[in-house]
Formats: C-alpha cells, structure tokens, sequence
C-alpha cells in the first residue's frame, strides 16, 4: 500500500481453516486497498490459526494474535480493537465474503457523513446450494426499531473508532453471548450517535437454511433479557413489554421455528 491505512478489519476466527483463504480473498479484491487486517484465533481446535500465519507471511498488512482459550465473539473483538489505531475500524467473518466494493462505498458514506457513526448493509445469505435469500434493512434506524430487533447487520459494519471507544468497545459479558452487537448499536445509541444502513447489499454471509431453528432456549432467554434492558436504557417506559416477543421464542419448539421461517421465506 502507498497509504497509510484508514481501516481496520477485526476478524474473530475459530474453526473456519476451510473457508478463510475465501474470505481473506474478498478483502483483497477491496476496490478500496487502504486497510489493514487483525486476525485473533479464539480457540479454534482445527488448524485455523496455521492458515492465518501461512496468509500473514505473504501479507504483511495482517496482522496475526490469538487467545490462550476460548473467550467467545466480544472479548475477542475486544483483544483485536488492543491493535486498532486507525480512523475505521470494519468486522468480517471468517466464512462469509464482503463484496468488492464494499469498502469503497462505506468510507464513501462515512466521509460525507460525519452525523453517522457507522454504517452498515443488507447481506445476502448463502449455502452450499448457493444464495437463497437477500436481507433488507431500514436507511435510518430510530431507538424505536430496538423494540423489534437488531436494526444493524454486525459483519458488514464500519464504524468510526473514536466513536467505538467512547462507549467502551463490546460489551463481553455472559448476557451478550450471540447478541453482542444488538446491545453496541444500542450503546451507539444512548450517547447520541447514530448509524445508517446502505440498501445495497455489500456482504454474502455462509448461513445454512436451518440455522434460525438451531438457537438454544438459552440464546432465546438471554434475547429476552438483554431486549429488556435495551429498552429500558433507551428511556422505553414498561421496557418489558418489549422483551415478551423474544420471551415466547424461548419456548417455542426448533421445528416449529423452522417452518414458519420457511414460510417466511
């Protein structure tokens, strides 16, 4: 790069040896070339962390950390962020593919916008099978869109890192597991910034069709909970209320869940 970098990409890794290179090339067909990488293995009991250090010999502008155990998604992103010195700071997955110009368009936006303090898209979602939905997302996300739920997609984020760290970085803690990025938009919130969702679809996320039915009774509880505590830390009054969606998920059967998707879709 003749430039200073003005991204970084924070990559949590674990167990995804057979789909990193593909995604590690996505960024580098950026249109967009001014970024670095942070790749921290949490973990991973394939050979994940061997794949990383073979792409990082040939890449200088990765950057290669791990964890000494399994930390989960937050705490992991926060080790990353320990590396993180330019203007932006962007997420990727370790199995799911930006699309080329996806940086190209979110600094864009970024630069002409300073009201926004990151930006985010619909993805498409993809299997094996190849693409089988494409996601929306409303432009301008008010508090009111909490209540339903998450109005950002998390992997194809770019966020202004100053603005990052004034609300502390991720939140890692037990209740956020799964919904670690529902409760940093939120945060993004409650200290006044704002973010935007570009209707153009920049990120393919690798989803299996069925992986909505997969989550727990305990994911479906902490939903519950953490719904709550949102609401009520963006000034809802009887926050509750807006938790009993997420509360009745908890304890409606996997199957069930998979056909009403199905139908949805």
């Amino acid at each position: 790069m003749s430039e200073s970098p003005r991204i970084t990409v924070i990559m949590g890794i674990y167990n995804c040896a057979d789909t990193l290179i593909e995604a590690l090339e996505s960024l580098e067909n950026q249109t967009y070339k001014r970024f670095k990488v942070v790749l921290c293995d949490d973990g991973s009991k394939d050979n994940t962390l061997e794949v990383a250090y073979k792409w990082a010999e040939t890449h200088p502008n990765y950057i290669v950390i791990w964890n000494k155990r399994n930390i989960k998604l937050a705490a992991t992103l926060n080790h990353c962020l320990d590396y993180v010195d330019t203007e932006y700071v962007a997420r990727m997955d370790g199995d799911d593919i930006s699309l080329s110009t996806r940086f190209e368009k979110e600094i864009d936006f970024l630069d002409k916008h300073p009201e926004y303090a990151f930006i985010s898209c619909p993805m498409i979602y993809f299997d094996t099978d190849g693409d089988y939905r494409i996601g929306r997302a409303k432009a301008e996300p008010t508090k009111i869109d909490f209540t339903r739920n998450t109005p950002f997609c998390h992997a194809p984020v770019l966020m202004r890192r100053n603005a990052l760290e004034v609300i502390g970085r991720y939140t890692a803690e037990p209740k956020t597991e799964r919904i670690e990025d529902y409760y940093l938009w939120h945060k993004f919130y409650c200290k006044g910034y704002r973010g935007y969702n570009l209707q153009e679809p920049l990120y393919k996320m690798r989803n299996g069709r069925d992986a909505f039915a997969r989550r727990k009774f305990l994911d479906r509880w902490r939903g519950y909970k953490v719904t709550t505590e949102v609401c009520r830390n963006l000034g809802f009054s009887y926050p509750w209320v807006y938790g009993i969606p997420a509360f009745l998920k908890a304890f409606v059967p996997s199957f069930l869940v998979r056909i009403i998707k199905t139908k949805l879709r």
